[in-house]
């Protein structure tokens, strides 16, 4: 689809309002237009409820960012019931093995798609692939354009989330139900909007959080996270990476056009003083880290760095607002486990709430909103609890450890079984499933 008319389809909103203001009511309003918010406002096609997208950049600053995500086939699993896989899925690498070692330690434990067949999805098209990497640029496209297509969607691009309040003459004292009045500002003009159900879908620093004064629980890490796209003289063979290095762990991510990703933790100060050295220094230090297999190294993008943190709200949900993805949770990018979290909660809030409307229930109670919490928080929490283990267990010299991870890198590639547990446990089948998925 053309950008330009991409572009007046999301205008479309503000631009009706700018000649009279007035209340436009919606029964979801999802803050924030990532993948994660996209994903739920797509899954809520069909329901016969009115959504709202509110997204702070224009469509296409929201969609070019040059970074990539392991993709779990859950993930994709839920971009195939969505309809969105035969436009996704030819544009993502399609891991056919993934690699974890330890360091320097030449025993690796390898992934490939056949071991994880015995669990039932020796049929199932998504067994074509251990895990895929997905570039943000491919999955915004896809979500932006099934945005555009629904008519029962509004995309409010370029708009600032500026207040939010309950109409305390529309609340039920019984669940604290109520109307969120919610106003907005786009282009230095500010429209108010009316919504049962206001979604937080902003990020880490969620506004939606902040202002229903729910509590987090977490930490920040030790380290900072180095990400780079490169181009390697030789095939990646469509392998990934994890290697467990004791400064942090260093993943290779291969996307199409024979590039990669790197994701390198490192501590702060470490990682601050590898961005400052100049660009050859970088690839040589870079080069000892990612290996001699691929031949030679050219950088293809600025390195970028962020933070890492462990975080997850106390609450995911009160009468009448819900959170996903990285405001309602956060996690150390060590097993790619960040997105597909976030996506799965998408899936599953969208399904507690079409399966509501279904009924005749309001779907914007506590008692109903519950039941996406009580889904998503405990497997979330095993998440979480998973990738922290993974990082300090691998992140350290300790001989006793290093001894034990080593034996079990060996004892897991060599027991089938236990490999397909784990294999499981990664790719995100351990727990209920949403119905897009199935």
């Amino acid at each position: 689809m053309p950008a330009n008319l991409l572009t007046r389809r999301l205008d479309t909103p503000a631009e009706s309002l700018t000649s009279e203001p007035m209340t436009r009511v919606y029964d979801v309003m999802i803050v924030g237009g990532g993948i994660v918010g996209l994903v739920c406002a797509c899954s809520l096609r069909g329901s016969g409820l009115r959504v709202a997208v509110i997204e702070a950049q224009t469509a296409q600053q929201s969609a070019n960012r040059q970074r990539a995500y392991a993709f779990s086939p859950v993930s994709a699993g839920i971009l195939r019931g969505l309809g969105l896989w035969d436009i996704v899925g030819p544009q993502l690498t399609h891991f056919q093995r993934v690699k974890l070692s330890d360091a320097d330690y030449s025993k690796a434990l390898t992934f490939r798609p056949e071991d994880g067949r015995s669990q039932g999805r020796s049929k199932n098209k998504l067994a074509e692939a251990v895990y895929y990497s997905a570039e943000h640029t491919v999955l915004m496209l896809a979500l932006q354009t099934a945005v555009q297509a629904a008519p029962e969607i509004d995309y409010w691009c370029e708009s600032q989330l500026i207040d939010t309040d309950k109409a305390p003459e529309q609340v039920d004292s019984a669940d604290k139900k109520g109307l969120h009045q919610v106003t907005i500002e786009r282009e230095k003009e500010r429209y108010r909007l009316t919504t049962r159900l206001l979604v937080g879908a902003d990020g880490a620093r969620s506004e939606v959080r902040s202002r229903a004064q729910i509590k987090t629980f977490g930490w920040k890490y030790w380290q900072s996270c180095i990400t780079a796209v490169l181009e390697p003289e030789q095939p990646h063979h469509n392998t990934a990476y994890e290697k467990f290095w004791p400064s942090g762990p260093f993943a290779i991510l291969p996307l199409p056009h024979n590039r990669c990703q790197i994701v390198w933790t490192a501590p702060h100060a470490e990682a601050k003083a590898l961005l400052a050295l100049p660009k050859e220094q970088f690839l040589q230090v870079l080069q000892a880290r990612y290996g001699s297999d691929m031949g030679d190294l050219k950088l293809v993008n600025e390195p970028m760095m962020f933070p890492v943190q462990l975080m997850q709200s106390q609450q995911y949900v009160q009468a009448g607002i819900a959170l996903i993805g990285d405001a309602a949770h956060c996690c150390h990018p060590v097993g790619g486990q960040g997105l597909n979290m976030g996506i799965r909660d998408a899936a599953a809030l969208a399904e507690v709430i079409h399966s509501a409307a279904q009924t005749g229930e309001d779907f914007s109670r506590l008692s109903v909103l519950k039941r996406y919490e009580r889904w998503r928080k405990t497997e979330n929490w095993f998440t979480l609890s998973l990738t922290d283990f993974l990082n300090r267990a691998f992140s350290n010299r300790f001989l006793p450890l290093v001894i034990a991870r080593r034996t079990g890198i060996w004892l897991l590639d060599s027991i089938g079984p236990l490999k397909r547990l784990v294999l499981q446990l990664m790719t995100g089948f351990f727990g209920r499933l949403p119905d897009k998925m199935k």
